[in-house]
């Protein structure tokens, strides 16, 4: 369902892009275009006096998994958002250790403080981060709007499965020059 509208206390919520993140191959999407569209989401965002929240990630869940955690520590700049963002004081920065954006942050509280009723979602990866957050954004209640040409994945599969299959249970979806569109 395309986005219909945007909430007068909308927030925009980047997810990872890090340059531990970004530099990796994004699929299908090039995380070069992500990062370009995140960028000006968050300019148009900031020049209406609405919150943006830039998300990082510096850990992972314990816990067993079948997939192989990767060996050794991280570049140093590994967490370190993209300059593409230009980071301004205003926003809110996010650092998280599991993969969505809520669990174990101030996020929530961040938002409510703020009024926010709806957030608009992007980042890297849109079957991780992107998919996470998006579900307990839903849970706590927002309205969740998701920017579908400004998110990658690994894997063009598992996109494509959250874009088909999970995000439109969750919210509305459309591309971000739509979303520009609605911030009028």
């Amino acid at each position: 369902m395309p986005a219909t509208t945007l909430d007068t206390t909308t927030a925009l919520v980047l997810i990872d892009l890090q340059k531990g993140i970004a530099g990796l191959p994004g699929a299908p999407v090039p995380s070069t275009e992500v990062i370009e569209r995140g960028a000006r989401l968050a300019a148009a965002f900031r020049a209406r006096g609405l919150p943006v929240v830039l998300v990082n990630v510096t850990g992972g869940a314990p816990g067993r998994t079948q997939s192989a955690r990767p060996a050794g520590s991280p570049p140093a700049d590994w967490a370190e958002l993209v300059p593409e963002l230009d980071r301004q004081p205003g926003d809110i920065l996010v650092t998280k250790q599991q993969w969505g954006a809520f669990h174990g942050t101030n996020l929530d509280l961040e938002l409510r403080r703020r009024g926010v009723t709806q957030v608009v979602l992007a980042g890297i990866a849109t079957s991780i981060g992107v998919e996470s957050t998006a579900r307990a954004a839903h849970e706590h209640g927002y309205h969740v709007t998701l920017a579908t040409d400004a998110m990658t994945d690994l894997d063009a599969d598992a996109h494509r499965n959250s874009l088909e299959k999970i995000f439109p249970r969750l919210g509305e979806t459309d591309t971000s020059e739509a979303i520009l569109g609605l911030l009028g």
